[in-house]
C-alpha cells in the first residue's frame, strides 16, 4: 500500500510541476512514478514487491472483465430464451484466502459476477457459501471460482 501512495504522490507532483491538470498527464505521472519506484525498489524496503503487483493487477483485470462478459452473456441468453436453462443452488467453496480483507475481496468479486452471489463465510473462515444461478457442473463452477480467487490473491500478495 505504501508503494501505491508514493506512486500517487509522485504522479500528483508530476502534474503540479508540469502545470497540465488533465487525465492524460496524470496517467503519464503514474507511469513515470511507477518506473521510478521500480528502479529504487531494491534500496527502499517499505515498497518491496510493489513493481511486481502491476502486472498481476493488469492480468487480473483482463481475466475478470472476460469472466464478467461471459457471465453477462450467459444470464442474458437465459433471460431472452423462453425455456429457462438455469439450475440454481447453493455450494460451499473452500477458501485459500486467510485475512478478512482477502476473504471480503474474493466474496465481492464473486458477487459482482452475474449469476453468482456470496452468501456467507463459515465460522472458521475456510468455506465460502455461494448461490449459483447455473449449477449444472459443480466442479467446473468450483474450479472457475478457485481460479478467480487465486488470481486475486496473487494480485494482493505479490
Amino acid at each position: 500500500m505504501n508503494g501505491a501512495i508514493l506512486n500517487l504522490l509522485l504522479a500528483l507532483s508530476w502534474v503540479v510541476l508540469t502545470g497540465d491538470f488533465d487525465g492524460l498527464n496524470l496517467l503519464a505521472g503514474l507511469i513515470f512514478g511507477y518506473l521510478v519506484l521500480a528502479l529504487i525498489e531494491p534500496q527502499v524496503p517499505m515498497i518491496k514487491g510493489y513493481a511486481r503487483r502491476l502486472p498481476h493487477l493488469l492480468m487480473f483485470v483482463g481475466f475478470f472483465l472476460a469472466e464478467l462478459f461471459k457471465a453477462n452473456l450467459r444470464v442474458a441468453f437465459d433471460i431472452v430464451t423462453p425455456p429457462w436453462h438455469m439450475r440454481p443452488g447453493v455450494i460451499a467453496v473452500p477458501l485459500e484466502a486467510k485475512t478478512d480483507i482477502e476473504i471480503a475481496l474474493v466474496a465481492n468479486l464473486i458477487s459482482l459476477t452475474p449469476g453468482t452471489l456470496s452468501l456467507d463465510v463459515s465460522d472458521d473462515k475456510r468455506m465460502l457459501y455461494i448461490h449459483a444461478m447455473f449449477l449444472d457442473d459443480e466442479e467446473a463452477l468450483r474450479e472457475g471460482l478457485r481460479e478467480m480467487e487465486l488470481r486475486a490473491l496473487a494480485m494482493l500478495r505479490n
